[in-house]
């Protein structure tokens, strides 16, 4: 067994195939077909199943999948330790975010990591905020974007505040500028799943002002419910930055929702085994401050907390 055979072989996990794998690595597919298989030979015992949809892993390999990520990671930070220098860090940076933050976040925090941190790579993972949670629970990434409530940031790093609005259809009712929570049962809505924390948000305040919503579809992907929404069949709810282009463009209004507000967190969340990469320190002193600076420039229609 050796380092390369274990990248490999979580490399072949992750992807799902060989075929995958092999185009993410840039390595032949007979090749990795090997070291896996001198893998098996030398543990002497199966960790995948391959069939003709991917691969999938044995007892054996789910056993061998967690301590490979766990020495690969110490192998990264042990590198990043005794290579980087607190002035000039360098190495991968892999950091999850939820598609409506993505939307408006991703672009601008490339390019700063791009001129500010120039031997860092970035590797953005865009996704639902419920997949996301297990994934950074599970130590996929280094640093994750989250969202939660005011009640539940805990030491977290709040990046911003921002309040949910109903989105609607091009010319269709509501015409007003704010609308009552209590009268949002009047609109089909297309809504994320219920482990996603946006919608676990909304849930929360409604139930706790006695409101009922009209849910008629959930749907675990934003530029579906969005899609919906421009084509008339659903209204929505969610946050101005999940539908900047789309409002900005006429394809979408958004009427804010009051009696109460409702309000999330957005925080950057930190894998504890990572605190002491240079790497990852660097970029996760950098977000906030490409954060604040597209809220101030009201590129973000959000808050900057107080302590940003």
């Amino acid at each position: 067994m050796d380092i390369r055979q274990l990248r490999y072989f979580v490399g072949v996990v992750e992807a799902g195939s060989f075929t995958k794998a092999a185009a993410t690595l840039n390595v032949a597919q007979s090749a990795l077909s090997l070291h896996v298989r001198q893998l098996e030979e030398g543990f002497g015992t199966q960790l995948l199943v391959r069939d003709r949809t991917g691969v999938s892993v044995t007892a054996s390999g789910d056993k061998l999948l967690e301590r490979a990520r766990n020495i690969l990671k110490e192998i990264q930070l042990t590198e990043a330790e005794l290579t980087n220098t607190v002035t000039s860090p360098s190495g991968e940076v892999t950091l999850g975010i939820p598609s409506g933050a993505a939307r408006v976040l991703s672009g601008p925090l490339l390019d700063s990591v791009r001129s500010e941190l120039p031997r860092i790579s970035l590797k953005m993972i865009e996704g639902m905020t419920g997949p996301l949670e297990e994934w950074m629970a599970a130590g996929r990434f280094n640093l994750a974007v989250l969202y939660r409530t005011a009640e539940s940031v805990g030491a977290m790093t709040v990046l911003a505040r921002e309040e949910f609005c109903l989105v609607v259809p091009p010319g269709q009712p509501p015409f007003e500028d704010t609308i009552p929570l209590a009268d949002l049962h009047a609109f089909p809505l297309a809504v994320p799943m219920r482990n996603n924390n946006v919608r676990r948000s909304v849930a929360d305040v409604v139930a706790q002002n006695g409101c009922v919503l009209d849910v008629r579809f959930e749907v675990d992907s934003l530029s579906t419910i969005i899609n919906m929404v421009m084509e008339g069949k659903a209204y929505s709810i969610l946050t101005p930055s999940a539908i900047q282009k789309e409002a900005s463009q006429g394809l979408v209004r958004t009427v804010k929702v009051i009696d109460p507000v409702i309000t999330r967190s957005v925080v950057l969340s930190v894998n504890p085994k990572d605190e002491r990469s240079p790497a990852v320190s660097a970029v996760r002193k950098l977000i906030p401050k490409v954060v604040k600076t597209l809220i101030e420039g009201k590129h973000w229609a959000a808050t900057v907390p107080n302590r940003v």
